[in-house]
């Protein structure tokens, strides 16, 4: 009888800023951008709170400022 596991694989994703833009890289190797005016508090976040994020499984959590990206 085979073994199956139906966990999920963690997916690995990519999180940069430039130009006013959030960027997105997915393990497949797509990219998203978003605008940061679409959201004000990580527009004004510092380094530290952008770089505490997680990945969810329906996008990005930045866990300091309580924001969330749908990447799916």
């Amino acid at each position: 009888m085979p073994l199956t596991s139906t966990r999920k694989q963690e997916q690995k994703v990519k999180v940069t800023f430039a130009n006013g833009l959030l960027f997105v890289e997915k393990a497949d190797g797509k990219q998203q951008a978003f605008p940061l005016e679409w959201f004000p508090k990580l527009m004004n976040a510092t380094d530290e709170e952008r770089e505490d994020w997680d990945q969810t499984d329906k996008g990005i959590r930045f866990n300091k400022l309580g924001v969330e990206v749908n990447i799916n």
